[in-house]
């Protein structure tokens, strides 16, 4: 596994299957709550990919994303359907087989009684070495093998799955973050010390997001860094190079 943010760092990338994504059909909101909730466990995430239901280009992107990244989570296609073909492409990623996990098989018995039919008994299939990621919604639950997290693509049944993740997580240091907001100036005006201070920081990221509303324009400069002096230090100076370039209207604002 590789953690392309250096020593100390945790990394992670999201893996968001389904042909539903890609066609517009269904708006992904999971992308941002796993960030969100990566981000409480001071884990980064760098990478996302949308991939279609093709199992050879699951099999492809989970296989570059696990052995550069510390985890990887996937979401959707674990469902009872022809399409939900996850655990197959997880499977064959590992190079293992597929078997119906007891426990799983149990509740949905429990659940479906002389219901349980072929369809439904495709959720119970864990490829083997694989343990369970319980699923506090409804549904047969999740699974993890190695470094990687199945969760489902259902964005209430995802998140309820997170909360089962986020302690087997090895956490990094939380990343901190403090947004300066410019009104009334637009990114070239306010380039130049915008880069002079980044030049300056370069193990904080800055990064600078323009907002038009209501006839006010501006930017929203948000600098994130591990170390809490550096970057309040680093606000500071931010304030004073704008307005020495004539930039008045600045402040610090509290993050939305």
């Amino acid at each position: 596994m590789g953690s392309p943010g250096g020593d100390g760092v945790v990394t992670a990338a999201v893996l968001i299957i389904g042909d539903e994504i890609l066609s517009g059909r269904t708006q992904d909101t999971n992308l941002r709550d796993i960030a969100r909730y990566l981000g409480v466990h001071g884990v980064d995430l760098c990478e996302a990919r949308t991939v279609p239901d093709i199992q050879d280009e699951i099999v492809d992107a989970l296989n570059a994303l696990r052995a550069r990244y510390d985890y990887v989570i996937t979401t959707g296609g674990i469902g009872p359907t022809h399409d939900d073909i996850t655990a197959d492409a997880v499977a064959a990623a590992f190079g293992v087989g597929l078997e119906e996990h007891p426990d799983i098989l149990a509740m949905m018995q429990s659940r479906w009684g002389d219901q349980l039919n072929v369809a439904r008994r495709r959720m119970a299939r864990v490829p083997v070495g694989g343990s369970l990621v319980n699923n506090p919604v409804q549904g047969p639950p999740g699974f993890t093998i190695g470094n990687v997290f199945v969760l489902a693509g259902v964005p209430q049944i995802m998140r309820g799955m997170l909360e089962d993740v986020g302690p087997r997580l090895r956490s990094g240091a939380v990343v901190l973050s403090r947004t300066v907001r410019v009104e009334g100036s637009g990114e070239g005006a306010i380039a130049a010390p915008l880069e002079a201070v980044a030049r300056a920081h370069p193990d904080l990221s800055l990064g600078s997001y323009p907002f038009f509303t209501e006839g006010l324009y501006g930017s929203n400069l948000v600098l994130r860094s591990r170390d809490g002096v550096e970057l309040a230090a680093t606000v500071a100076e931010l304030i004073a190079a704008l307005r020495a370039a004539g930039i008045e209207n600045v402040r610090e604002v509290e993050a939305a």
